[in-house]
């Protein structure tokens, strides 16, 4: 069997001291998380983080950003993440779109609010993102370089 982590893309979202993530259903119940999803197959990770911003909150976003690229496993039979999140700005929100499946609502989060619902949390990536935008570990998009289909 070849090992291979799954490639997701997230994007922390900051707004007046407030962070926007997504409540949603998952097989253990609800959980929260920042707008996240996988990779594409042709997809660059730019286009994906917009994506997934997109479908999961009715929000376009603008990556500016690299906050941080994780690895990730829950424990030694789970899969493993790959994680590249992202922060930016959102603009143009669609109050009419439909979320993506599974997504309940959004909502706008103080860090200490999210620091609360640590049991809710997808991952401890979620508050460990939020961490490290607000101790300004930011990258530049330059960082990632894409080479599909030369």
């Amino acid at each position: 069997m070849i090992w291979k982590p799954h490639v997701t893309v997230a994007a922390v979202i900051e707004n007046q001291q407030r962070f926007l993530l997504v409540e949603e259903q998952v097989s253990s119940g609800l959980a929260f998380n920042q707008p996240a999803g996988h990779l594409e197959n042709g997809e660059d990770l730019i286009s994906a983080v917009k994506r997934e911003v997109l479908e999961e909150t009715a929000w376009k976003f603008i990556p500016e950003q690299v906050v941080s690229i994780q690895l990730w496993r829950d424990n030694p039979q789970a899969a493993s993440f790959l994680r590249v999140c992202f922060t930016g700005k959102v603009y143009a929100h669609d109050a009419n779109q439909h979320l993506d499946e599974g997504i309940i609502q959004t909502h706008w989060l103080t860090r200490d609010e999210v620091a609360a619902k640590q049991s809710l949390l997808r991952s401890p990536l979620v508050l460990e993102s939020i961490d490290d935008y607000i101790k300004g570990e930011f990258y530049p998009l330059s960082l990632l370089k894409s080479s599909l289909d030369l």
